[in-house]
């Protein structure tokens, strides 16, 4: 690795993971000059931005009273952060040294020392292990509702989610938007849901709640079919006929980096003093999901991560350790947000421009560039899609106008995400001169798009 041949600056604070935690950590980071670095996490224990980023409206976080998109709540933390000088690598750390100081913490392709580090790593949603699992992963089974459950699909099917707590809920009552009914499966004979989100899933007459039953398997063809359920309280077997099966069971802390390094409980979860960020290794903190088993609410992650950024910065002081910036503008420039792309019309459609939204302009540029055109599918509520646009954005700005992007909503265009044969957000395709040259499903290394392209481009 280049960077290990050569002398490294010690970072004040290296925080890592991106949810409600770490962007709130790199604010009050940031806001006391110690210029924070924040890796925010790509594939390990799911995609930059938290569980948030795969939640519909929340509608509990303060300050948003008609609530707020996940995906967007988060776009704008984010965005707070970084006016005040957060530092991004958008990587994941695949290994940290803590037996010494100052420590080690390697991304794919950069070696950093810090004196202190903020774990906000958060929790990954769990899988049951069923027998033919794998097979109908992503041909029915889905671990987000929210990404998935506009796709062609489950459009007017009978859908399925599994779980008793406030994720099953409301992703119960978000696919009844579009499947004809959604069978709830709770393992229990009640839900543990709050009482808002159980109340509102049981007087929703699309949704039938099958109490004390168990998922045993799924079966289907080319596509998921039918589910094998036991009914705990007479042990008879059934079967349902649903077209989506959808997880909500919980999660499991993100804590491999640290195995035998730092404390943890039972289930894995860093240990820490009750309503306390520090962590069994001086110097270290915990923030969010990764330290808590019971709360798990974004606005207790935001509050935790405030806390471990106050603790570190106090223990930087108190040792003599922190390299405080020097701002030349007291007051930072205003923070850019996103903005709402216009879709493309025939009045304001531009055949130069790189970056456009619709079926119009899908079209027009499928028939009559020659360049490649890049066209991703997309769903509003979908977090991983709010990751994935701003990296072929970054593809196509430094192709230097090589090639075309055009963003597809498949709520809005359902027939064009239909004769593409979408199953979920975000997909890519990549085409050239009409022909179908590569595809993707999910979020991937910005460098694999960028590989694809520059194979096709003179």
């Amino acid at each position: 690795m280049a960077a290990e041949s050569k002398e490294l600056k010690n970072e004040n604070l290296v925080i890592i993971g991106s949810g409600p935690a770490g962007y709130t950590a790199a604010i009050y980071a940031a806001r006391a000059n110690l210029q924070p670095l924040l890796i925010t996490g790509f594939k390990q224990g799911g995609i930059p931005g938290g569980q948030l980023m795969t939640t519909t409206f929340v509608e509990n976080f303060p300050g948003f009273p008609n609530g707020v998109k996940g995906p967007e709540l988060m776009d704008l933390i984010k965005a707070q952060a970084l006016r005040w000088g957060t530092k991004l690598i958008e990587e994941d750390a695949i290994s940290i040294d803590l037996s010494k100081r100052p420590f080690t913490i390697l991304t794919n392709t950069q070696k950093i020392k810090s004196h202190s580090l903020i774990i906000s790593t958060g929790a990954s949603a769990n899988r049951l292990g069923l027998k033919n699992e794998k097979s109908f992963w992503s041909k029915g089974i889905s671990a987000c509702a929210i990404c998935d459950g506009a796709t062609p699909q489950f459009r007017n099917e009978e859908l399925a989610v599994v779980g008793g707590g406030d994720s099953a809920c409301e992703e119960a009552e978000y696919l009844t938007k579009y499947g004809s009914h959604v069978h709830l499966l709770v393992r229990s004979n009640k839900l543990k849901a709050s009482a808002a989100m159980a109340d509102r899933v049981a007087a929703n007459s699309n949704v039938t709640i099958h109490w004390e039953t168990e998922l045993l398997d799924v079966s289907g063809n080319e596509w998921l079919e039918k589910l094998k359920v036991k009914r705990k309280n007479t042990n008879q077997q059934d079967e349902i006929f649903a077209k989506g099966l959808f997880y909500a069971i919980g999660h499991t802390p993100n804590t491999s980096l640290f195995t035998n390094q730092l404390d943890t409980d039972a289930k894995g979860y860093l240990l820490t003093e009750p309503g306390r960020p520090e962590t069994s290794l001086e110097g270290v903190y915990a923030a969010g999901d990764v330290a808590d088993s019971e709360w798990r609410q974004g606005v207790t992650a935001a509050g935790s991560g405030c806390k471990a950024a106050l603790a570190a910065e106090r223990w930087l002081s108190k040792n003599n350790l922190a390299t405080l910036i020097k701002r030349d503008d007291l007051e930072p420039s205003k923070a850019e947000t996103t903005k709402t792309l216009e879709v493309s019309n025939k009045e304001n459609f531009d055949p130069d421009k790189t970056w456009q939204k619709g079926s119009y302009a899908l079209r027009k540029l499928y028939h009559e560039t020659e360049k490649p055109l890049f066209v991703i599918y997309t769903s509003s509520s979908c977090g991983p899609c709010h990751i994935l646009k701003p990296q072929l954005q970054r593809v196509l700005k430094e192709s230097q106008g090589k090639a075309m992007g055009v963003e597809i909503d498949i709520e809005s265009d359902q027939e064009i995400a239909k004769q593409a044969d979408v199953s979920g957000t975000p997909t890519v395709h990549l085409f050239k001169n009409k022909e179908l040259k590569e595809q993707w499903k999910g979020v991937k290394a910005r460098s694999e798009y960028k590989s694809a392209l520059e194979s096709l481009v003179d």
